[in-house]
C-alpha cells in the first residue's frame, strides 16, 4: 500500500525531510559538477604523471633515446643499491625528527596564538613571516648564515667548534631539521590556532568551576579537542618530510659524502646527473608508496578513518 504525504494547511503537499527540493539541496553537499574542475586539474597534473612514472619504472631510458622495457631490473637494482637503502633510512629519520620537534612546538604556539594576549596579533604576524618565503630562499638564507667561513659559526667557534656544521653527519642533519622547523612550524601553528579557537568556551568555564587550572585544562580539554588537527598536521609532516628536496640541494647537496643524501635528492642525482630516468622513476614511485602506507597507518592507528562529520552521507 502506497502512503502519501498529508496535505498542508493551504492545500499543498508537505515535503518530507530528505525529499528533493531547494531546502534539501541547500542542506547537503554541492553536486559533483562543482568539483569537476578540481578533479580534472588533479587528474591531469597528479594522476596522469603518476601513471607515466609508474610505466617508466619498468623501462630503461636516458632521456634522449626511446624507452626500452626493462621489466623488474630497475627494482632489483634499487633493492641492491646500498646508497638507496641508506637514503630511505635518512628520509625516515628526518621525517621522524621533524614530527617530534615540530608537533609539540606547533601545538604550544598555536594554542598561545589563539588567546587574547596583548600584542598577540603583532607577534603572530612576525612569527608567520617564514611561511611567506620560498624553500629556496630560506635555504639560501641559512646557508649564508651558517657558512663555515663567513657565517655565524666561524665567529663563534667556542660554540660551534671548527664552525663547519656541514662537515659532520650529525650536525648536518641537525641543520636540516632546524631549517625545516623554522620554516614550516608557522604553517602547523596556523592549523592549531584555528582548531584551538573552535573549542567551545563552555568547556573551559565548566573546568574552572570544577577548580581545574590551565595545565589541566590544556591536557584534558585542549589536546583532546585538537585530535583531528594533530592527525592532519602529522600526515602533512610525513608527506613533506619524505619528499624534501630543495633544502638538501641548497644546504648540504647530500654531503658530507652521502650522509644527507635522502631519497628525493638521490632521485634527482639518478635523473639529472646519471641520466637514469628509469631508476629515478622507480625511486619516485617507491616514495609515493611509502608515503601512502605511512599515512594510512597513522590514520588507522589514530581512528581517524572512523570519524564522521555532520555532512556525511551524500
Amino acid at each position: 500500500m502506497t502512503r502519501t504525504a498529508p496535505p498542508s494547511a493551504d492545500g499543498g503537499t508537505v515535503k518530507k525531510p530528505g525529499s528533493s527540493g531547494i531546502g534539501a539541496i541547500g542542506a547537503g553537499r554541492p553536486g559533483f559538477l562543482w568539483a569537476a574542475p578540481a578533479a580534472v586539474f588533479f587528474g591531469l597534473f597528479a594522476i596522469l604523471p603518476l601513471i607515466m612514472v609508474a610505466v617508466l619504472s619498468f623501462a630503461s631510458w636516458d632521456g634522449l633515446s626511446d624507452p626500452e622495457f626493462a621489466g623488474l631490473d630497475n627494482w632489483k637494482k634499487l633493492l641492491d643499491d646500498p646508497v638507496m637503502i641508506k637514503s630511505l633510512w635518512l628520509s625516515v629519520l628526518l621525517t621522524v625528527l621533524g614530527v617530534v620537534v615540530q608537533t609539540p612546538l606547533s601545538i604550544l604556539l598555536g594554542v598561545w596564538a589563539a588567546g587574547h594576549q596583548r600584542n598577540r596579533a603583532v607577534l603572530s604576524a612576525i612569527y608567520f613571516v617564514p611561511m611567506l618565503l620560498s624553500i629556496a630562499a630560506v635555504s639560501v638564507l641559512w646557508r649564508a648564515v651558517l657558512d663555515p667561513n663567513l657565517g655565524v659559526p666561524a665567529q663563534a667557534t667556542w660554540l660551534f667548534g671548527d664552525g663547519n656544521l656541514f662537515g659532520v653527519q650529525s650536525s648536518a642533519i641537525g641543520v636540516l631539521v632546524f631549517v625545516s622547523t623554522w620554516q614550516f612550524t608557522p604553517l602547523h601553528t596556523l592549523i592549531y590556532q584555528g582548531a584551538a579557537r573552535a573549542v567551545p568556551p563552555v568547556l573551559y568555564q565548566a573546568a574552572q568551576i570544577d577548580g581545574a587550572g590551565r595545565v589541566r585544562q590544556f591536557f584534558h580539554i585542549t589536546l583532546p579537542q585538537l585530535r583531528n588537527s594533530i592527525i592532519t598536521s602529522m600526515i602533512l609532516m610525513v608527506v613533506g618530510g619524505l619528499t624534501t628536496f630543495d633544502t638538501v640541494l641548497i644546504l648540504t647537496q647530500g654531503g658530507p659524502g652521502s650522509d644527507t643524501t635522502i631519497s628525493a635528492y638521490y632521485m634527482y642525482q639518478k635523473a639529472f646527473k646519471s641520466f637514469d630516468y628509469g631508476g629515478a622513476s622507480t625511486i619516485a614511485l617507491l616514495l609515493v608508496l611509502v608515503s601512502t602506507v605511512i599515512s594510512l597507518i597513522v590514520v588507522r592507528l589514530s581512528g581517524y578513518d572512523k570519524m564522521r562529520s555532520t555532512m556525511e552521507g551524500l
